[in-house]
């Protein structure tokens, strides 16, 4: 394996790679891409519940809470838009049930947050890294949603997001050798017409639309409007020199 492409915390587990990409378009890795851009490091946390609430004392860390929880005090959550015009805390816990959940069970990969704002410059700090050679192996992983019974399903969104960092990694260095399904995510990506359309008509895009939340989907369409480079360093995603 050279560059691999799968979906979900079990095949990210899997994969074992030596670097590991999530993308979890709308909304966790948009999410941490807007948060470390403001100087805030990103603690990734499976579950919020208690456990959340004591994880993030013992760090001195904001808890963020579901979007329809935050407050004018408390406006931290899942939303990007949220996280862009509110105070920038130094640390924030950041739960959710797919990217975060892959970010905080990758044991001792490299992990790296991807969404379409980031994707090229992730790209580049892959390249110039050498991941992606059989030597450094490299797995971009495709968060999904959940089902109400919790089993995995794809998402549009995270396919694409996936495919438009292995599109231009391939396009950066043409000889990786990508597994025949990371090649296809690549190819989803170059042969969507209208990307930016295609996030706002999916599923995940409309749901958000129908809970009032709009901004967010537009927040995770600023294709490469970012040259930060999450990565995950003791616990908490900052920004990577």
């Amino acid at each position: 394996m050279g560059v691999a492409f799968g979906w979900g915390p079990v095949e990210a587990r899997a994969l074992a790679p030596a670097c590991l990409v999530v993308v979890d378009v709308l909304s966790f890795t948009t999410a941490v891409g807007v948060a470390v851009e403001g100087g805030t490091a990103v603690y990734p946390y499976r579950w919020r519940d208690a456990t959340a609430d004591a994880y993030a004392r013992d760090r001195d860390a904001v808890l963020a809470v579901g979007r329809g929880e935050a407050t004018g005090t408390h406006p931290w959550s899942l939303s990007p838009a949220a996280l862009r015009s509110a105070p920038a805390p130094d640390r924030l816990v950041l739960p959710s049930p797919n990217g975060s959940t892959i970010a905080a069970g990758a044991g001792t990969a490299t992990v790296v947050a991807a969404s379409l704002r980031n994707r090229t410059a992730v790209a580049h700090w892959l390249d110039r890294r050498g991941y992606g050679s059989e030597a450094r192996p490299l797995a971009v992983v495709a968060a999904g949603e959940r089902w109400p019974d919790g089993s995995l399903r794809p998402a549009l969104e995270d396919h694409l997001g996936a495919g438009a960092v292995l599109d231009a990694l391939r396009t950066l260095a043409p000889g990786l050798p990508l597994t025949p399904e990371a090649t296809a995510a690549a190819t989803l990506w170059a042969a969507t017409e209208d990307p930016v359309a295609a996030l706002h008509g999916c599923d995940s895009g409309r749901e958000l639309y129908e809970y009032g939340y709009p901004r967010d989907v537009e927040v995770a369409a600023e294709l490469d409007a970012s040259t930060a480079v999450p990565v995950l360093v003791d616990g908490a995603f900052t920004e990577a020199p």
